[in-house]
């Protein structure tokens, strides 16, 4: 059960609230934390070896794109939040040490924990007192008791430091209002005297302050009703993390699944989500029929618990379906754009949203990325769009028949076809009538369902998404595709 804390035990009788705080990585995960935790009172010190990402963000500039962020960075004074290359200037100055940096995948689905370590052992290089060590990365199960042993390896004696397990449950696009409230705050770890630091840290959150004052983010929480924190081993922490990112992606395929069997009979997967989601035991979140998964953490998350459970003798194939269903899933979309447009070579595609979701401009293990590559290869002309993705994505596609254009509308002009790959709200919010005029066909792929079937094809539409039966004479075509 979530954990109501007794701020009158004597472990946690503090007489600064305050906490001194280093975050190590400046990253989407690193460098919410520490706009964050300045937001909600503390002294943050954010560390990097990238001079030039410090120097960018010392001059007030955020290098990713996420709600909220810049303008709370802008609100923070000097000494609450600075920016530095120097770790050791930041541990020696900090009681807790959060690490927030990259555990990207190896070649067998293992997380590279080559930074983890290298880290570690530059921490240990600079304790000057006892440090609460809080993994924030994504980590496999195990890793709290090896970053342990190097500390120790590197001269760090065990009553120095506690490394606790503090995973993060951030979704980009809406991090800051996830960071500040969370569904629930997992500390992990065996040691009283490092629990009362982590509920210093987050006593904000979770005794309700942070959301009384005058200009908090809103959001689902409240003085009322406060964020509620849970301690766990450290081992449990690690696990909660993976298990959860596994089971939201093991969701996200399955409704993706079921919108298959919908198109094979004529059935509307949005009526069949709707009658889901209604289960409480269900709930509504994550049942959208889409073109799969993507971004930073589902990919590297499944491969990752997957290694581990392999590692331990047990058969996880449930997980490896999982990434097939996921990954199939652009490839019947291509096969619909194929069947309905018949040749693509030399065919103009509109294409609006390259990030992998709305509100970000990440375009790690993008759907779009990846579909937006197999247009190019079959010869398309693409003209793109997406409101924060498009630098990123013209540098990662380097294709002569890829432009980016100013705005929706104007990749629109003289199109075969316009395809919506992310689900940005204002794509939604299109002039339909416009959209209509500006396009050679009236031809719509929509992997993301944002528009209602009926009302395409009472405009003229010839509209194809997932799950939906196919608006206008697309639909023999789309039978044919789903059957190939």
């Amino acid at each position: 059960m979530p954990q109501k804390i007794d701020f009158s035990d004597p472990l946690l009788d503090a007489s600064d609230s305050k906490v001194g705080i280093a975050v190590v990585g400046c990253g989407y995960v690193g460098l919410v934390a520490a706009v964050c935790f300045a937001e909600i009172g503390h002294t943050v010190i954010c560390v990097d070896n990238d001079a030039t990402k410090i120097g960018e963000l010392q001059a007030g500039r955020i290098p990713i794109h996420e709600n909220h962020l810049a303008e709370l960075l802008r609100t923070q004074k000097p000494d609450a939040l600075r920016f530095t290359t120097s770790l050791a200037d930041a541990v020696r100055a900090s009681e807790a040490i959060f690490v927030a940096v990259g555990t990207p995948p190896l070649e067998n689905g293992d997380a590279d924990l080559s930074y983890v370590e290298s880290v570690a052992a530059e921490i240990a290089r600079s304790v000057n007192g006892y440090k609460v060590i809080v993994e924030k990365s994504t980590v496999p199960v195990y890793t709290s008791d090896w970053v342990g042993r190097v500390l120790r390896r590197n001269g760090v004696d065990r009553g120095q430091v506690d490394v606790v397990s503090n995973p993060e449950f951030l979704r980009e696009g809406t991090a800051v209002v996830d960071f500040l409230h969370p569904d629930r705050i997992v500390v992990g770890t065996a040691s009283n005297r490092a629990f009362s630091v982590l509920s210093r840290i987050y006593r904000p959150l979770t005794d309700g302050s942070y959301y009384r004052r005058a200009g908090s983010v809103p959001g689902s929480c409240s003085e009322a009703q406060p964020a509620p924190i849970l301690r766990t081993s450290a081992k449990s922490a690690e696990l909660i993390k993976h298990a959860s990112n596994a089971f939201l992606a093991m969701k996200i395929s399955f409704i993706n699944l079921v919108a298959n069997v919908c198109e094979s009979v004529d059935a509307d997967i949005e009526e069949v989500s709707q009658g889901m989601g209604m289960d409480r035991r269900i709930g509504s979140r994550f049942l959208s029929a889409g073109l799969g998964y993507g971004g930073s953490c589902f990919p590297k998350d499944i491969k990752a618990f997957r290694a581990i459970s392999e590692q331990l003798g047990l058969d996880f194939t449930l997980l490896k379906e999982v990434e097939r269903i996921n990954n199939r899933q652009q490839t019947l979309f291509l096969k619909k754009v194929r069947s309905a447009l018949w040749n693509l070579r030399g065919k103009r595609l509109a294409v609006l949203g390259l990030a992998f979701k709305g509100g970000t401009d990440d375009i790690r293990e993008s759907p779009a990325i990846s579909l937006v590559r197999s247009f190019l290869a079959e010869g398309c002309i693409v003209s793109g769009y997406d409101p924060a993705a498009m630098e990123r994505a013209a540098a990662t596609l380097n294709s002569p028949n890829l432009s980016m254009a100013e705005s929706a509308y104007e990749a629109l002009d003289r199109a075969d076809a316009l395809v919506i790959l992310t689900e940005w709200p204002e794509f939604a919010q299109l002039d339909l009538d416009e959209v209509k005029r500006r396009l050679a066909h009236p031809i719509v792929f929509d992997g993301r369902n944002l528009f209602d079937c009926a009302d395409m094809a009472r405009r003229g539409f010839t509209y194809v998404s997932v799950g939906r039966p196919p608006a206008d004479e697309c639909a023999e075509m789309v039978a044919i595709a789903r059957r190939a």
